[in-house]
């Protein structure tokens, strides 16, 4: 019994989900997650003097990279052209976090939520990176699917408490 999983079958073995008879539509997924510093790690990246260089600009290739690898690195996803990639930081001083946003975008027969998860999660890790010679104590939280359009299940949007 597969409980609902779709990446299962009724006998509880793994496989790839079969898309082949879906119907191809717009479809786009926007994720966000954040990273806590110290006051002067993120002054670091505000300024542009991180001893890396540009931390935002290099998190932010590392992202549509990383989405466009996404089937390499979650078994059984499904590689997808991806028709846009965006990604947005944003600096908050006062809880001294950026704030990133990624949003991907494809015409096919399955979603992008994994996508754009995948390009959050690594543009955040390559803050810690490029940052963690200064501040090893970052901490990357919260990191979560905020809307999804396409499909079959039509149009999610995460519950406004939790989008940013």
């Amino acid at each position: 019994m597969n409980n609902g999983m779709t990446h299962f079958d009724q006998d509880g073995q793994a496989h790839m989900v079969d898309v082949a008879g879906k119907r191809e539509t717009q479809r786009v997924a926007r994720a966000s997650g954040y990273i806590q510093m110290n006051p002067a790690t993120l002054g670091l990246i505000a300024s542009g003097t991180a001893k890396k260089g540009d931390v935002l600009g290099i998190a932010r290739i590392a992202a549509i990279q990383a989405s466009k690898r996404t089937s390499e690195l979650i078994p059984l996803c499904h590689p997808l052209y991806l028709t846009r990639v965006a990604v947005e930081f944003h600096l908050d001083h006062q809880n001294n976090m950026v704030e990133c946003i990624t949003t991907a975008e494809t015409f096919g027969r399955t979603g992008v939520e994994i996508e754009a998860l995948t390009a959050t999660s690594i543009a955040l890790l390559t803050i810690y990176d490029m940052c963690k010679a200064v501040d090893r104590g970052m901490i990357i939280n919260d990191i979560r699917l905020l809307e999804k359009k396409g499909g079959r299940s039509g149009h999610w949007r995460a519950p406004e408490e939790s989008q940013s």
